[in-house]
């Protein structure tokens, strides 16, 4: 039986207080709101304490902590019931070392080194060269390297600190420092640069996988074959596939276990000019991209010239766009360098082995083509380039690099040719390039500046912060055709900011000026220990301020001390992870204190407040369109209401299931999701997007657009953006063309016919829902 498409997905964050049987109890809520499938944080076992489950622990199973499999069942169950299915997300990529003992898979591999049943189940680097002397180096070790802290415990584990390792067999005897000479892992200072493993990013905790061996696959998705078996979940998200050796094959594999109709999503970051690769059997991405082009369509074009003036005079710098690539490229070369010297040495290995007669014949050196590498995916502008669909981007970088920098040429070609084909060399450039990206940018370039805060996002594009409708309309039209069950994300565990939040900061770009003069009133009251940490703290603040302008409640004063501490930290200009400065912090908290409260607090919240109804209307508008445009909407936990979250582990609060739900995002989504439900045909792959073309003097202020069946158009949606300077005269002189026939407005009963004003269409709701009389 071939499952019903997706209306919309709702993300819930497991966690032992909130387990699978928690999650029946919200069923009939979820059914209520229009919801058609549960999409669960990971389900397996994960490391004691884990708050999110990515790092699970082999072999895999479903976590007992959670209801175990028994409680999946009764959740599916309990589901069904209601008409929910279930998709889950899987973790393909790494697993959890930090508590080595409870991997057995990892603590194995230390114990018995390249005689481990589980050498090939990591990506361990063995070779003589790697800097401990062919042993696995782990990075755990204080800088200065003293090994006076070891010791080994009554249960002959090896201990540095927390840290418990695996001893050999027949290596017990000596003091602890002549026993660990004897493993066949080195530990090695936490900053050396060494580390013997591939990672999940700079994560040392997270182990990669390698799925590109069939016994490693067989042995990590057995449990998810048993849940197909029993038919307990409809799909899965596929956390980070470009971390894979060739995620283009995992993923057929995949596709080939769950069958045709099962549903596969893939945590993809795209680039703004980057396509899906159209072959992968998937229904698309978990949806950055989208929520990047549904943000970018209510940025005020004029106003991000302005508010680089203001990042100018405050930071000294513009934080334009010429800046942000310039800036970009720098850090990409640091962090390689600084974060990633092993997997580079790795890259230059393979690249090296893979062309040696070509390399000695050009009189390339193992430097040139360490160059060169840092060179390309400092520029290449993705996180993997060897997608089909990628293979011309690669070689149109590789040349653009030659003509910049002609003496990289030959290691170049080298690097070309090496890479032309599948193998450890692309393979490798392709996963540490993603890495470096991922890490560079979203985790270090994104504290550092603060044009607009809201357009640093994952997968956002602050250096093109805005899109105008035509854009906007066209990306739309592909994407219905392309990939029309792709999901839409507006928050996630992982976005930087909530969809509210990142709304409200938004409208900064509708009035730089009063907010150019708002942080010049700001700095002369409380001036910030640091101008661009202040400057990039306050945009935050001013999106989470409460909605009424009123005061800061102490735990959203509290929240934002732990906010100002993680960004200031990422950023790592005044203060970092590994070189905390408590001064700076202390003063950061302080400047917090002062900000929301009193004078201050005062000019803040009246902005909040003048600014409010613009705010609901525009956040409202971004909900629906994130609905009932292409792709499948996906409500992350509690934003069925207003919702204040900054970046984890704030986004990943409870939430308050008893709230109120004539709420008026409540109200839109279950009204959205009940059009959609109504005309399932208008949005699945015969379905059509159909922009709204509009005439009069606010016509650069309308967003609308049909969605169609084969038989003619369904639905309709008319919102508006830029409502600050939307006046009523020039609404009502606004008219909206609908296609032929007679429309009726869901809420109102009202019926137009060819053509209604935009004062007219959103006289009842900034957001107007039509629908085609006589479609059903």
């Amino acid at each position: 039986m071939t499952p019903r498409p997706p209306i919309a997905t709702y993300r819930v964050q497991l966690t032992p207080d909130f387990g699978f049987a928690q999650v029946i109890g919200i069923l009939g809520h979820l059914r209520d709101l229009g919801v058609s499938h549960l999409y669960l944080s990971p389900i397996g076992t994960a490391v004691t304490g884990s708050t999110h489950g990515y790092d699970w622990l082999p072999p895999p199973e479903v976590a007992p902590i959670l209801g175990g499999l028994d409680g999946l069942r009764e959740l599916r169950t309990a589901a069904k019931d209601h008409q929910i299915g279930i998709i889950i997300d899987i973790v393909p990529n790494h697993t959890g070392v930090a508590d080595v003992p409870a991997n057995p898979w990892f603590a194995d591999l230390l114990r018995n080194g390249p005689a481990s049943p589980y050498r090939d189940y990591f990506d361990v680097d063995f070779s003589r060269d790697n800097g401990a002397d062919g042993k696995i180096a782990l990075p755990i070790l204080a800088a200065d390297g003293d090994l006076t802290p070891l010791r080994v415990d009554d249960g002959g584990y090896l201990r540095y600190h927390d840290h418990a390792l695996p001893i050999a067999a027949g290596t017990e005897s000596g003091t602890p420092q002549q026993v660990h000479d004897r493993q066949h892992y080195r530990l090695v200072p936490w900053n050396s640069g060494l580390i013997g493993y591939r990672r999940f990013f700079t994560v040392n905790e997270l182990a990669a996988v390698r799925q590109e061996d069939p016994a490693v696959y067989a042995a990590t998705h057995r449990w998810l074959a048993q849940l197909v078996a029993e038919d307990l979940i409809d799909g899965v998200r596929v956390d980070h596939p470009d971390g894979l050796w060739d995620p283009q094959g995992y993923l057929r594999r995949l596709r080939d276990d769950l069958g045709p109709h099962r549903l596969i999503y893939i945590e993809k970051i795209l680039a703004p000019d980057e396509p899906l690769e159209p072959s992968l059997p998937v229904q698309g991405t978990t949806g950055y991209d989208q929520l990047r082009v549904i943000d970018a369509v209510f940025v005020a074009p004029s106003g991000t010239i302005e508010l680089a003036e203001t990042h100018e005079r405050i930071t000294g710098v513009s934080g334009d766009s010429a800046w942000l690539i310039s800036t970009e490229h720098t850090r990409k070369l640091t962090t390689l360098t600084e974060s990633f010297a092993a997997e580079q040495r790795r890259l230059v290995a393979a690249v090296a082995h893979s062309t040696h007669d070509d390399r000695r014949e050009d009189m390339v050196t193992d430097a040139d083509l360490g160059r060169a590498c840092a060179e390309l995916i400092a520029r290449l502008g993705v996180y993997r380039a060897d997608y089909p669909v990628l293979h011309d981007r690669l070689l149109t970088t590789i040349g653009e690099i030659e003509q910049a920098q002609p003496l990289l040429r030959p290691a170049l070609t080298v690097i070309g040719r090496a890479t032309s084909i599948p193998g450890p060399a692309s393979a490798r450039l392709a996963q540490t390039c993603g890495a470096v990206t991922a890490k560079s940018v979203e985790d270090s370039l994104f504290y550092r500046t603060a044009r607009l805060v809201s357009a640093q996002e994952v997968g956002g594009d602050p250096t093109h912060p805005s899109l105008d409708v035509a854009q906007f309309h066209a990306h739309n039209v592909h994407r219905a055709r392309d990939w029309p069950a792709a999901m839409t994300a507006s928050s996630t565990h992982d976005t930087k900011r909530g969809e509210d939040v990142r709304a409200r900061i938004a409208l900064l770009s509708q009035i730089p000026e009063r907010w150019s003069l708002t942080v010049a009133r700001i700095w002369q009251l409380t001036p910030p220990p640091d101008d661009l940490t202040g400057y990039f703290l306050l945009q935050n603040i001013f999106g989470v301020w409460p909605a009424d302008g009123g005061a800061v409640p102490t735990s959203l004063r509290h929240r934002l001390d732990d906010y100002a501490r993680k960004a200031a930290r990422e950023a790592g200009l005044r203060t970092s992870w590994t070189a905390v400065d408590e001064a700076f912090e202390s003063a950061l908290s302080d400047w917090i204190a002062a900000v929301t409260d009193g004078p201050a607090a005062e000019v803040i919240g009246a902005l909040v407040a003048r600014m409010a109804s613009s705010w609901e209307q525009e956040a409202l508008a971004r909900k629906a369109i994130a609905l009932l445009g292409p792709g499948v909407g996906d409500i992350y936990q509690g934003t069925q209401w207003w919702e204040d979250s900054l970046v984890d582990p704030d986004n990943r609060r409870p939430v308050d299931y008893s709230a109120p739900t004539d709420h008026p995002k409540t109200q839109l989504i279950r009204a959205a999701l009940g059009l959609r439900a109504a005309h399932p045909d208008a949005f699945g792959i015969n379905g059509r997007y159909l922009p709204l073309v509009a005439e009069g003097a606010a016509a650069d202020h309308v967003i609308g657009f049909a969605r169609a069946t084969t038989a003619g158009p369904a639905i309709a949606l008319i919102t508006a953006r830029f409502t600050h300077s939307l006046r009523p005269a020039s609404a009502a002189n606004t008219h909206v063309i609908l296609p032929a026939g007679e429309w009726r407005d869901i809420r109102t009963g009202a019926v137009h016919r060819s053509v209604v004003d935009l004062a007219t269409a959103r006289a009842d709701h900034p957001v107007a829902l039509l629908e085609a009389v006589g479609a059903n």
